[in-house]
């Protein structure tokens, strides 16, 4: 017998079925570990576990598959952040506007929404300079030295960067170019913040009356009296003399600083207001428009 047949006959008799077994089972494994991996994904996305890896590979598949785009920019005065109010509310004159991205620029999008009086605008911090994470802030209203944890506080230098903002809602205006937009007033963002979701307020269960403020209780009078000369006013147009001063009410300084000789600029709209401050009082000492058109 050919010595050749007889090794080509023991590799096929011998040989081959192991290495057939072995295939058969490695695809068997890496079918059941794809569909174990598969299995897995779906109930996590559900928030249960099936075994105790669960936890960390919740975590991974969360990272990976939660994705925000924005549904709206928001457009007003607010130009710098120097100069925007510390929270909503507290300069309700000023009106922005809500312009919505082309995907939910559909009128469907606002039905029911005009029977409620405010609304939540949640938001990304999109101008916060990225920096490494940190367990505590330094809330300006504390003087700048003060730490509080990230979470005891409204600072934008926080893990995802996202802010909450409650407006109220002055009405929807239909236009040509970009559809319905919301008209707001009592923002405190930055023009051109995108806006990742909107949500009516709702007073029976938004609304708590036994509510404390922590710190920022001790804060909440804390209030400037504006000395704004008539000729500088008259440089307004009429419908923004009264949110400015809101804003300048507010102190827009660092509350480290109180220099009573020092000249502050702050952009509001296509103006520059120039101000000192000396005690409790703000003096406008300026106003240019030149600048900015």
């Amino acid at each position: 017998m050919n010595k050749n047949c007889i090794n080509t006959q023991f590799l096929h008799n011998f040989i081959m079925p192991w290495i057939t077994l072995f295939t058969f089972h490695l695809q068997y494994y890496n079918t059941i570990t794809q569909f174990k991996q598969l299995f897995y994904t779906v109930f996590i996305y559900f928030g249960r576990s099936l075994d105790k890896k669960t936890p960390t590979a919740y975590n991974e598949t969360m990272q990976e598959i939660i994705s925000v785009t924005p549904v709206a920019y928001i457009r007003n005065d607010f130009k710098e952040k120097f100069g925007i109010p510390r929270q909503s509310g507290r300069a309700p004159s000023v009106v922005s506007r809500i312009v919505f991205t082309e995907a939910y620029r559909d009128e469907n999008t606002l039905r029911g929404i005009e029977s409620f009086s405010h609304l939540w605008l949640l938001f990304h911090f999109s101008q916060t300079e990225e920096k490494p994470f940190s367990p505590t802030v330094r809330p300006p209203r504390l003087g700048g030295n003060t730490r509080v944890g990230v979470f005891a506080s409204r600072s934008p230098f926080r893990p995802n960067r996202i802010g909450l903002s409650c407006v109220k809602l002055l009405g929807v205006e239909r236009t040509k170019d970009d559809g319905d937009v919301l008209l707001v007033s009592g923002a405190d963002l930055l023009d051109g913040t995108p806006i990742i979701d909107i949500k009516p307020y709702i007073p029976f269960t938004d609304c708590k009356t036994d509510a404390v403020g922590g710190y920022a209780d001790e804060h909440e009078n804390d209030r400037l009296q504006v000395v704004f000369p008539d000729e500088l006013l008259q440089v307004l147009p009429s419908e923004k003399r009264k949110g400015l001063i809101e804003c300048l009410a507010d102190d827009p300084r660092p509350s480290y600083q109180d220099d009573p000789a020092r000249i502050y600029g702050m952009r509001f709209g296509d103006y520059e207001i120039k101000f000192r401050v000396q005690q409790n009082e703000l003096y406008v000492v300026d106003v240019n428009k030149e600048l900015f058109v």
